[in-house]
């Protein structure tokens, strides 16, 4: 029987299911980023011994994990059984996944297609994952404690409103009952919200853009 929290509650819980999604993507594209950098490095040292993109992805697709290895599996049946023409395929796998690095690592392969010596730049896009992996794992690391401190806040606050109850009836009455305990409660319910929000917003990963 609050007036004041229906629209606190109606405005925060809807966006619980856009949070779970972001939390969501934000771990997929974690994962994706992570199993990235392990087919890019496995496939370009196979490229820089072979000089033969179709050849080193189809020898190397066994040590690979989806979502990437459905994408490199598309590329060799495409390659094999459609069209030969590999630079058509991996124009076509370029947006597929959406990563800045791999965008740079497909037209630096296209590009070697014409030019054989342009294969030593392949080592340092793919070191460019290796970076934004440092750099997110410290960003984590960094956010850890913050997100902790946050989280035990809420729950603290949330306590204490059953707690007071058994502590002094008087007190929970009037935060319960009156329009200023009321009014406090709406106050707090926005402020945990407005602050998920942001706190959700931090755990987004950094990306490469070229």
């Amino acid at each position: 029987h609050n007036p004041y929290l229906v629209p606190v509650l109606t405005h925060g819980l809807i966006f619980l299911p856009f949070w779970y999604i972001r939390l969501t993507a934000v771990h997929y594209k974690k994962n994706l980023n992570a199993e990235l950098e392990t087919a890019l490095s496995i496939v370009t040292t196979a490229y820089l011994r072979t000089e033969d993109i179709l050849t080193s992805v189809e020898e190397n697709l066994c040590n690979l994990n989806p979502p990437v290895k459905n994408v490199f599996q598309d590329f060799v049946t495409r390659a094999k059984f459609v069209n030969p023409n590999v630079e058509e395929g991996l124009e076509e796998i370029k947006g597929k996944i959406n990563n800045g690095v791999f965008e740079e690592w497909v037209d630096a392969i296209k590009a070697c297609q014409y030019d054989r010596s342009l294969k030593s730049t392949l080592v340092p896009i793919v070191t460019k994952l290796s970076d934004m992996r440092i750099v997110n794992s410290e960003l984590e690391y960094m956010m850890r404690n913050p997100r902790k401190e946050f989280l035990t806040m809420v729950a603290l606050v949330l306590s204490n409103i059953p707690l007071m109850y058994f502590l002094n009836q008087s007190w929970y009455h009037t935060l319960m009952h009156t329009a200023v305990g009321k009014f406090m409660l709406a106050i707090c319910g926005e402020a945990i919200f407005v602050s998920t929000a942001f706190v959700i917003k931090l755990t987004k990963p950094i990306e490469y853009r070229s």
